[in-house]
């Protein structure tokens, strides 16, 4: 390959990993502003309030149920065909919640958020798509810089929230309409995406290893043991936090703040992981990961003080960063432009199963485990205990093999 040429594609690689952290910023913002509101309008829809989460319930779900048949339309058609329908179904999400409070209908509320779902799949694959036309030296660096986007959705969501949460006669209703207006202005960037969708292979032509041998492909495993780990106890922690600041005495501004923190320790880091993982590997920067992880745990479950919740969750925060985008890099590398569909549908399905899994679990360990609070929050950190030491161990397991495995 001509100096001209990598220079030519190296210029394409920078330009869609430009458009996609605008995609994570703008359309992004939509995840931040249903997971704002969505408890709240549920609470005031559900005849029990002990249902007045399951909207979100009901997103995760949705993002892992669509996460493999999102892959394969995206190996098939292409990433921005993937791209458009994932903003196509975030808008329908949005009108069916809009009228679902103007009819004042839970279970047409959570329908909505089961389509908000597959946007929120689509959007997972956003830190895949920048590795697409990325050199092996820029690739862990095009997907922190794409996962960065959602440091400015995080800001964007919520100020959009405070904007039109109660700008109509019926609460929420502006928040919803807002959001199919970010879908359908926010999909003009995959207009100028340039990611060519996979060859279809030739008659004849391997299509690559099934899924059951991508599985024994030990950097596959063990990325998406990694990955679906750190996710799914960040979500498991998070979503405890405010019921666990509120319990133990603080205030609804303090919960806040501290959530507030979280999420721009979740994403700041994002700024130079890529340059950490090119610099000292990515093995290393995945086991720093979960070692931030665990200490977040401890901090977590030495004291119930303000500073305590602020610490732990910066922690967390900074963690789920090195772990997460650790484990996309190691996977993204693992495997051949044939077998991305089969890989990445089949790790985010992997990864929202486990998300699925610890946001059911949250609210039972926080409200069914001792009858306080403070019981409550020490079993949710206690909890991450066996998940972080199976990471910690198939990580361990991957650096003892012989270098050629």
């Amino acid at each position: 390959m001509t100096d001209l040429s990598t220079a030519a594609n190296h210029a394409r690689a920078k330009r869609n990993v430009f458009i996609l952290v605008a995609a994570q910023a703008f359309l992004g913002a939509q995840m931040a502003m249903i997971f704002t509101i969505a408890g709240l309008a549920g609470q005031s829809l559900a005849s029990n309030i002990c249902f007045a989460t399951l909207p979100i319930t009901a997103t995760v779900l949705g993002s892992m149920l669509s996460a493999t048949p999102m892959s394969n339309i995206m190996q098939k058609y292409g990433r921005r065909i993937g791209f458009f329908i994932g903003a196509g179904a975030g808008a329908l999400g949005a009108a069916i919640g809009a009228i679902a409070l103007l009819q004042q209908n839970f279970w047409l509320f959570v329908l909505g958020g089961l389509f908000t779902g597959i946007y929120q799949s689509s959007q997972g694959f956003f830190r895949f798509a920048a590795t697409d036309t990325a050199s092996e030296a820029f690739r862990p660096k095009a997907i922190s810089y794409v996962m960065a986007g959602g440091l400015a959705s995080a800001i964007i969501g919520p100020q959009l929230v405070k904007l039109t949460a109660q700008s109509m006669v019926v609460p929420f209703l502006g928040t919803y309409l807002a959001v199919i207006a970010i879908n359908v202005l926010g999909s003009a960037l995959f207009l100028f995406i340039d990611i060519p969708k996979p060859p279809a292979p030739k008659e004849g032509e391997s299509l690559g290893r099934s899924k059951l041998e991508l599985l024994k492909t030990p950097r596959i495993a063990v990325a998406i043991i990694v990955g679906m780990v750190s996710y799914a106890l960040m979500n498991l922690v998070m979503t405890a936090t405010p019921l666990a600041v509120v319990g133990c005495g603080f205030t609804q501004n303090n919960a806040a703040d501290v959530v507030s923190f979280h999420v721009l320790a979740m994403f700041i880091p994002s700024f130079f992981t890529g340059s950490l993982i090119a610099r000292f590997g990515v093995e290393k920067i995945m086991a720093i990961g979960l070692v931030i992880l665990a200490v977040a745990g401890g901090v977590a479950l030495s004291g119930v003080t303000l500073e305590n919740f602020f610490i732990a969750l910066i922690l967390l925060g900074v963690g789920w960063n090195f772990g997460f985008i650790g484990a996309t890099a190691m996977l993204s590398a693992a495997h051949t432009p044939a077998e991305r569909g089969r890989v990445q549908g089949m790790n985010d399905l992997l990864v929202f199963g486990g998300v699925t899994f610890a946001s059911l679990a949250s609210g039972g360990l926080m409200n069914c485990s001792g009858g306080t609070a403070q019981n409550g929050w020490s079993a949710v950190n206690i909890a991450m205990i066996p998940f972080l030491t199976l990471a910690g161990a198939a990580l361990i397991w991957l650096w003892l093999r012989p270098k050629e495995d």
